[in-house]
């Protein structure tokens, strides 16, 4: 089947005012304004009412915590005091059943928002739920799309100087045995797989040195990507001095974890000399614009990073600072905060989409997503600005951000339609809100 997808509103790719081809799940053709494509088609998809961007990529979320969003016991809480809050909670609470919908809502709410590829960085285990990897990878498979499933993992609890709970730690031999199992089911490297895997101890507060020395080992003898969080807070530089008499990026750079396989969360807190070292290795950095600015953790220097050569991407986070998985969300607030900090003229409309799409692919290692081009894979979000915010827009791929799109009309993963008339294909949205709603009320029992 070869589709084009005709004569955009506008487009987010060079000379491609007339659309694109889509085959066998690869885009194969960019068309010209005015032109036809060079052989025949089987489909027209007239998409004169759309705006056609890549895929949006998250590189960073906590699925579990959908079923926390705006709990009474965290609310107007900076992160570690947050944690303190949740970590007893969902060690009572998380159990397979709720874990599955909170995967299922999350995947729903960022396919809708135009995402086509997805990382989770799922850190917590409490016991019974070994299964965590298999459920989220069923859940991807389901809905449609493509994921990179990011086995986290616990083991300092409070007692030995970290601040996990006990009840969600795993020792190293049980972490490394069932990052080795999800690697050998899941992780695909042919380009266009559905799935692949990274392994992500979670902070340097809540694991040990031996752990993360071990899973970069790991990582480099089955070629998997690397993920953690790192100086978001200057509590963790902080406790980083304390504990280990150094800065995070240094522990990093001692551990193992210099290297072009990595990305972090956050990455707030670098100096410039850190950030000089992050782009040389090319460590990549999700920016979680919603997240920072709600915990007031301060502002990633996503600019320095990017002329240093780290690639940055963008990230929906939790429900720690993000009660919603709505990346196109992120890409607005990603403007608007970055433009504070580095002026209006410095921060387009096109450098947050970018980071959305092209970075984000380039943290998870991926060469084939993340832009509108021949050969790679056919992931793209389109938008309507029929909504009364985008009435009296004059520039269409401005008005995305500026005017505020959260909701794309149409979806596709690798050549499918996903979401159709802004509604995901095959899954029942009101249950699902029901279904999911009524879990979330168990985790309010202390109330």
């Amino acid at each position: 089947m070869r589709t084009w997808i005709k004569a955009p509103l506008a487009i987010m790719a060079q000379g491609a005012a007339g659309g694109l081809v889509v085959q066998d799940g690869i885009i194969s053709e960019l068309v010209a304004s005015g032109a036809q494509p060079v052989a025949p088609v089987d489909h027209v998809f007239d998409a004169g009412r759309h705006v056609v961007i890549p895929g949006l990529v998250n590189t960073h979320h906590h699925m579990f915590q959908t079923l926390t969003r705006a709990h009474p016991d965290a609310i107007n809480k900076e992160l570690f005091p947050w944690l303190q809050a949740l970590f007893p909670i969902w060690a009572r609470h998380v159990k397979p059943d709720n874990f599955r919908l909170a995967t299922r809502l999350a995947l729903t709410e960022l396919l809708m928002s135009g995402c086509t590829t997805v990382s989770d960085h799922q850190y917590f285990y409490p016991q019974g739920l070994d299964s965590a990897m298999d459920i989220q990878a069923e859940e991807a498979a389901k809905i449609g799309i493509r994921m990179t499933l990011t086995r986290g993992s616990l083991n300092l609890t409070a007692d030995d100087g970290g601040n996990a709970p006990n009840d969600g730690v795993q020792s190293v031999d049980h972490i490394l045995a069932d990052c080795e199992r999800v690697i050998g089911r899941y992780h695909d490297m042919t380009p266009g797989a559905m799935t692949r895997v990274a392994l992500a101890p979670c902070a340097p507060f809540n694991v040990t040195r031996e752990l993360m020395e071990k899973t970069a080992v790991m990582a480099e003898r089955y070629n998997t990507r690397l993920h953690t969080h790192l100086a978001e807070t200057r509590d963790e530089i902080d406790y980083c001095r304390e504990k280990f008499q150094c800065r995070p990026v240094d522990y990093l750079e001692d551990v193992g974890w210099m290297n072009e396989r990595v990305w972090l969360a956050h990455g707030i807190h670098f100096n410039d000399d850190e950030v000089k070292r992050l782009g040389h290795a090319c460590v990549g950095v999700c920016h979680c614009p919603t997240s920072n600015m709600v915990l007031a953790s301060g502002q990633c220097r996503t600019k320095e990073l990017e002329g240093a050569g780290a690639p940055v991407g963008l990230g929906v986070d939790g429900s720690a600072s993000n009660d919603n998985s709505n990346l196109m969300e992120g890409v607005r607030h990603a403007l608007m905060s970055n433009r504070l900090l580095y002026g209006a003229s410095a921060v387009t409309h096109l450098d947050a989409l970018r980071w959305a799409t092209e970075g984000s692919a380039k943290c998870l290692g991926r060469d084939d997503i993340g832009k509108i081009a021949p050969g790679l894979q056919a992931d793209l979000a389109l938008y309507t600005l029929d909504e009364l915010r985008f009435s009296g827009a004059g520039d269409p791929l401005a008005a995305l951000v500026l005017c505020g799109a959260h909701s794309a009309d149409r979806v596709m993963v690798k050549g499918k339609w996903r979401v159709i008339d802004a509604m995901p294909v095959g899954v029942d949205v009101a249950r699902l809100r029901r279904e999911h709603g009524a879990a979330a009320k168990e985790f309010l029992d202390n109330l």
